[in-house]
């Protein structure tokens, strides 16, 4: 039987590759599935988890630190288990901070290898290129611009297009929603996004339960939801149970993108999520909190001229961008009262919006089923794992 071994290391990656595997299995149902991934994965067929996904969710500089050991023994499980197991693919995906080093951990080996998601050098230490050539036999990226970037670089790379897409993020119902909550017609709806990582939320939710008790005086009748990754489902209750108003805390994802259907605006961290929230056309803010010697060293090294995703794509900013010390709970209430009352200014973004997405679409058929062509091409391949 073919196995194809893979690794995710966050939420966002889990949704990645149980959609690839579903892909995957459409077109070789022989498949087997083994190797690192979290809920969705599991359910898609990759039986159990190598060790659980959250031991690799962990982000910033200062943050990894008091992991180091952790990150390290998982490496070498990871490594150990590919050199035993001898799968015929390695994908790995996403959290290039640790799949680039199992990469190379297992370039000896012969086995055939893809990273799925590229690493984002060409905002910060665009140096670190010079050490990807033998890493993996292919590169699949999400983001259009990435294929050029790459290929400059004489790497091979693939522009899959953007899973976003595919999440149902546009489907949503509002009357259900508010229904299913007993959230009057006129009521606010306000979508608050910490982040998927177990140290990012805690650093967000202290600012947005300040910005929501401020905003309790602008709009009485308000509503703060909560879609909240299973990983840290659990520390946002907990942290959010003494607001002033107490937010809807949910986890489902149909119920995620009812909310964002009923919403008026958004405040989210950078990353995918704002992606998702543009496909749904919610009016955002992106703020995001790091720890300081972080955010100083990220300062220096940092080259594109915004943070957000949909930014970069828009090639402007589209969006607010509320970081480090601009994240305040008065510069957010101020942020969010005009989107909720300013009708242009939200328009001006859903226009934007429509721009980005288009730019972000398979070269054919869907970015799953994109991906999976690249995946089998490359198993298929003769030659493939030969550095």
């Amino acid at each position: 039987m073919t196995t194809i071994w893979l690794l995710a290391g966050e939420a966002s990656g889990d949704i990645l590759g149980a959609r690839l595997m579903a892909a995957l299995r459409v077109r070789r149902p022989d498949l087997a599935f083994r190797g690192v991934g979290g809920p969705r994965m599991l359910a898609a067929g990759l039986g159990e988890s190598l060790f659980p996904l959250s031991d690799l969710a962990v982000m910033g500089l200062a943050e990894i630190l008091p992991r180091l050991g952790v990150l390290r023994r998982r490496l070498n499980e990871a490594a150990s288990d590919i050199a035993v197991t001898r799968p015929d693919l390695v994908v790995t995906i996403d959290s290039p901070g640790f799949t680039l080093r199992l990469l190379k951990r297992i370039a000896s080996l012969g086995i055939p290898r893809i990273q799925y998601v590229a690493p984002q050098v060409w905002a910060w230490r665009e140096s670190r290129v010079k050490s990807f050539p033998g890493l993996w036999d292919e590169l699949l990226c999400l983001l259009p611009f990435e294929e050029q970037f790459f290929a400059r670089h004489g790497l091979p790379v693939r522009f899959v297009g953007h899973p976003v897409l595919q999440s149902g993020a546009d489907r949503g119902n509002a009357a259900r929603f508010r229904a299913r909550h007993d959230i009057a017609p006129d009521a606010p709806v306000l979508i608050l996004m910490p982040g998927s990582r177990r140290n990012e939320a805690p650093r967000l939710l202290p600012v947005f339960g300040g910005t929501v008790a401020l905003l309790a005086k602008d709009f009485p009748n308000l509503v703060p939801v909560i879609p909240a990754a299973p990983v840290v489902e659990a520390l946002v209750r907990q942290a959010t149970a003494g607001w002033y108003v107490k937010p809807l805390v949910i986890s489902e994802t149909d119920e995620k993108h009812d909310a964002y259907a009923a919403a008026g605006a958004a405040l989210t961290k950078s990353g995918t999520s704002t992606l998702e929230l543009a496909l749904a056309r919610v009016p955002m803010a992106v703020t995001y909190r790091v720890n300081p010697i972080t955010a100083v060293i990220a300062r220096r090294m940092i080259k594109v001229p915004h943070v957000a995703m949909v930014n970069l794509l828009a090639g402007r900013a589209l969006v607010p961008e509320l970081l480090q010390q601009d994240c305040t709970a008065e510069k957010l209430r101020a942020t969010v009262r005009a989107l909720l009352l300013d009708q242009a200014v939200a328009t001006a973004q859903r226009d934007g919006f429509t721009k980005v997405m288009q730019s972000l679409r398979a070269p054919a058929g869907d970015p799953a089923d994109a991906a999976a062509l690249e995946v089998l091409a490359v198993l298929d391949r003769p030659t493939a794992g030969v550095s």
